[in-house]
């Protein structure tokens, strides 16, 4: 990657409503899991950048959360602020929604799409659509609906077509030095990562709505050799959730422990030592201090 005289660099963003599969997209582009996944919607709260560099390019791509009105606190507020400023600040759009499914959260989202910069309508979860002949004119409905630069019907889950949102993505790079090294894959530390593991372990293994009402916060990162001393705080509302949390005789905290170490060692490439608490911070998702103590912008 020394000569960089006709080498693209640019940055791509990945919107859509909530549990649309952003980041499995992103996780699979990238080529390695960066960003978090569950089966519950707003999984992702931050704006996460992955990177994948080839001979001809270098993609970065912005993970942003699912855009959604349900839910007005200040933490909800910050993340569609994410989305909106996302869309200002990068080189390319991805609109991700679903084979065969536009509903008003997807025309809600429609709407913010930028009219001055390329944007690519990208049809995720193509292998759940039994008959393939009804692709087509679903395609044509979502032309009338946006000029899009070009329509990808994809799978993420199954990486189905990828390339081809590559190749669909790249023309619409602006020429540039790459911004990062080609190893790299995020610009994230591995404190963000640690917090992020075990906030979806939350996710996986919680009921519907605790995962919502928690936080994860990194209290200690400590490198020794090729061993991580990580202590971590889970953050939540009440005291009742608190004990959910750890579970009886604390066998639920010790899953999400157990779960997330594993793939914190598999991410960091070395032993993990990981030891996790639970606090109650009443109202810390509409409490600015707390949110930015959190991590959130």
């Amino acid at each position: 990657m020394n000569n960089h005289a006709n080498f693209q660099t640019g940055f791509i963003a990945i919107v859509g409503r909530p549990n649309v599969g952003k980041s499995t997209l992103f996780n699979h582009l990238v080529g390695q899991k960066v960003s978090i996944t569950s089966r519950k919607a707003q999984t992702t709260r931050h704006r996460i950048n992955g990177i994948l560099t080839d001979k001809q390019s270098q993609f970065v791509f912005v993970d942003t959360p699912g855009f959604q009105t349900q839910h007005t606190n200040r933490l909800n507020n910050m993340m569609n602020r994410v989305v909106t400023q996302s869309l200002k600040e990068v080189d390319v759009v991805l609109f991700i929604i679903e084979a065969l499914h536009f509903d008003d959260r997807d025309k809600l989202i429609l709407k913010l799409l930028p009219n001055n910069k390329p944007v690519i309508l990208v049809i995720n979860k193509i292998d759940n659509v039994a008959d393939k002949t009804l692709l087509l004119p679903f395609l044509d409905e979502m032309a009338k609906c946006f000029a899009f630069d070009a329509m990808v019907p994809i799978s993420a889950e199954k990486k189905i077509q990828l390339p081809n949102l590559l190749d669909s993505i790249r023309p619409h790079l602006p020429q540039g030095v790459p911004l990062f090294d080609e190893d790299v894959i995020t610009d994230r530390n591995e404190r963000f990562v640690a917090a992020e593991l075990v906030r979806e372990k939350l996710f996986r293994l919680m009921g519907d709505e605790i995962p919502y009402a928690t936080s994860v916060v990194i209290e200690a990162f400590k490198i020794e050799g090729s061993l991580r001393r990580i202590h971590a705080s889970i953050i939540v509302e009440k005291a009742n959730q608190k004990a959910i949390v750890i579970g009886k005789n604390g066998e639920k905290l010790k899953a999400i422990g157990t779960q997330a170490r594993k793939e914190m060692e598999v991410f960091f490439g070395g032993k993990v030592f990981l030891q996790i608490w639970v606090k109650v911070k009443s109202g810390w998702a509409d409490d600015s201090k707390v949110l930015r103590s959190l991590g959130y912008d």
